[in-house]
């Protein structure tokens, strides 16, 4: 019993030095920085295998996290989304005429999408002449406390039941009279000579494109998805013009459970997370969504997860969206540390390491080039805000969950993410 008070009161007191070692790098690296001290700055680093904090600072307090929200996407979608996406749901029936194909929407993304080589929706709609297409419960194309300006920006992709394409169109300058389009179904209208590149003219709720000469050669455009585009979508791209909707919303016991099998999941997530891809999140949380309520609403998935799955968070974050665009969203950084500790404890190290972008890949490009293979972390990027959260493995080999939320500061991001990546490399330098 002495043997074991002496052992715990030598690690009590090995902690306290952590402790106070990373408390003057925080004060030196960060907590003086001019650019970050003009603002609001927490800080949470905590060791899984002593179940300690080695530092913290503000670490209760509620931050505008920008993407690290991503990470409680993250998250649900490996809990509830399986090895492989649900493409659609499907029942076949025979008429008088033909065999009819019924689908539905379960918010896969990957359906021709760029970024997805492999297409087995396509293919499977291919070998069926009438298809129906059954509309359900749509979520808001955009979500709440978006900048509703940057409805024109690719970083602001629409969410909807149905993606195509990715949701977005792509736009390439080719000369002063003409401009190539992906998917060709979308028509530019050009009234003057684009001597230079593009500029868009669009109304928020139309799909209509009027290009203006500007200085872009090339454009990714979010479209406004809605049942009748995407069966417009559908006809064009299939090259079949028995593609029709049904008349009436199916209800969540309506939805057959046949399904067709798209993406390995985590080949989704890795993009995401690699990108930051808000689109991705929106649709992952959707589809969480439609596997765990039967409909598609992230209000309503996000009180569930927080009451249900995450009941044990630190502070009960104001959950918003599934992707971090909302300034309404407020995390503290104990909560981030939570949520990589518990998708570390849950689905294993290994598998978060080939999900999270590592030292000079990804959102992490160019920084912490020589902790390649020492950090895995997400980046969370806007105006006058940054966020890094994730795993730091020390020199001797010390695993730590960390998060870093800084907001308000009236400089560039750059000066902000070096004086984190200094703090970060001195403690995996020194312990």
């Amino acid at each position: 019993m002495k043997k074991l008070l002496i052992l715990n009161y030598s690690f009590l007191i090995a902690l306290s030095a952590t402790a106070q070692t990373i408390s003057e790098s925080a004060n030196k690296i960060l907590l003086q920085d001019s650019s970050i001290s003009a603002g609001h700055i927490g800080i949470s680093i905590y060791e899984p295998a002593t179940d300690q904090y080695w530092y913290n600072y503000n670490a209760t307090q509620y931050f505008v996290p920008s993407s690290n929200t991503k990470l409680f996407s993250l998250y649900a979608g490996m809990k509830y989304l399986g090895d492989s996406l649900k493409g659609i749901a499907y029942s076949v029936s025979m008429t008088d005429e033909d065999t009819v194909l019924t689908i539905y929407p379960t918010g896969d993304p990957s359906f021709l999408h760029p970024d997805f080589k492999r297409q087995p929706v396509f293919d499977f709609l291919k070998g069926y002449k009438y298809i129906v297409v059954s509309p359900v419960q749509s979520p808001t194309p955009w979500g709440k406390g978006w900048v509703w300006d940057d409805y024109k920006e690719s970083f602001m992709v629409a969410r909807s039941i149905l993606p195509l394409y990715g949701n977005i169109v792509k736009a390439k300058w080719i000369d002063k009279e003409s401009i190539s389009m992906m998917p060709a179904f979308f028509v530019a209208r050009v009234e003057t000579e684009l001597t230079d590149g593009l500029e868009l003219i669009k109304d928020i709720n139309s799909n209509d494109l009027y290009f203006v000469n500007g200085n872009e050669k090339n454009m990714d455009i979010p479209f406004t998805p809605d049942i009748t585009t995407d069966i417009q979508l559908l006809t064009d791209t299939l090259h079949n013009k028995n593609i029709g909707r049904a008349n009436e919303f199916a209800s969540p016991s309506d939805i057959p459970h046949n399904y067709i099998y798209t993406q390995p999941t985590d080949s989704l997530f890795k993009i995401m997370m690699h990108r930051s891809d808000n689109f991705f999140a929106e649709q992952t949380l959707l589809m969480v969504s439609n596997e765990r309520l039967g409909y598609m609403n992230d209000e309503d998935i996000i009180d569930t997860l927080l009451n249900n799955d995450l009941k044990d968070v630190p502070q009960r974050p104001k959950w918003v969206d599934g992707c971090g665009l909302s300034r309404y969203d407020l995390f503290t950084p104990e909560d981030f540390v939570y949520i990589i500790n518990k998708m570390k404890a849950e689905f294993g190290l290994k598998r978060l390491e080939l999900i999270l972008p590592t030292g000079n890949e990804g959102t992490l490009k160019d920084y912490y080039v020589k902790d390649n293979g020492s950090i895995y972390a997400k980046t969370g990027s806007m105006s006058n805000h940054f966020s890094l959260s994730g795993i730091l493995i020390t020199k001797k080999n010390k695993t730590l969950v960390f998060s870093i939320l800084v907001n308000d500061f009236p400089t560039s991001g750059t000066p902000v993410k070096r004086a984190i990546e200094q703090f970060l490399e001195e403690i995996r330098e020194k312990n």
